[in-house]
């Protein structure tokens, strides 16, 4: 659910333009195949295409909700969407190649490229969820700073600070992945992406705790209202 309404802001619509021009990355290089050989590869490699178009579409989704819960325009904003936006951009191709090279091999995929070491690889990957989660995080810490300006109310709070603790969940797992792959041997180095295993737990968890707590407000509410409404001696 989301808290107040608002018309769609410059931020949001140019944000939209850039996730659809995102997104048209990930297809611009597919063409009509030609024989049934080529054909076969564009069905598999169908499979590590959806993956990371779900990734770039859950990571619109956590952006809109943000702005569709707070709408906020200022500056500071303004440059924690931008840089959002531009590592969105920036690691299309790196995640489309990712899934490709880590999914290739499983669908049957041929000729996919073996020249880069797993190391690389999970940097080149955990470097891009923390930031995006990084920065997701930024913004929800600023619109606590500026919660008293947009009226916020008891449950709205609890959904931004529990909301804003997921994505540090998710951006320490990104440091921790980050991390490993740096110590790690290139054996060992598969590690660092089990870690990423976690996020689903982790989550899971945290929207348990958001519904308990929600729960807990509406019926302190109700027992308030319900004293409130007894004559007093």
């Amino acid at each position: 659910m989301f808290g107040k309404r608002h018309e769609v802001t410059r931020i949001e619509g140019f944000s939209d333009a850039v996730f659809g021009f995102a997104l048209t990355l990930l297809v611009v290089q597919l063409e009509a195949p030609r024989t049934t050989e080529a054909l076969e590869d564009l069905v598999k490699g169908s499979v590590p295409f959806a993956v990371t178009f779900a990734m770039v579409c859950y990571i619109w989704w956590e952006h809109n909700k943000f702005f569709r819960r707070y709408g906020l325009q200022d500056a500071w904003t303004a440059f924690l969407n931008s840089a959002l936006l531009f590592v969105v951009l920036f690691y299309v191709y790196p995640l489309k190649f990712l899934a490709t090279t880590l999914l290739g091999p499983v669908v049957g995929l041929e000729g996919v490229s073996r020249g880069l070491g797993g190391q690389f690889v999970m940097l080149t990957y955990s470097t891009g969820v923390t930031l995006i989660f990084g920065l997701f995080l930024l913004l929800y810490r600023h619109a606590w700073t500026r919660r008293v300006t947009l009226g916020l109310g008891a449950a709205d709070l609890i959904t931004l600070r529990f909301n804003a603790r997921g994505h540090a969940m998710s951006t320490g797992l990104g440091v921790v992945s980050l991390v490993l792959a740096l110590v790690l041997s290139e054996n060992l180095v598969g590690i660092s992406g089990m870690v990423f295993g976690l996020m689903g737990p982790l989550h899971g968890w945290n929207g348990y705790q958001v519904h308990k707590a929600l729960d807990r407000l509406e019926k302190e509410q109700a027992v308030a209202a319900v004293a409130a409404s007894e004559p007093h001696a």
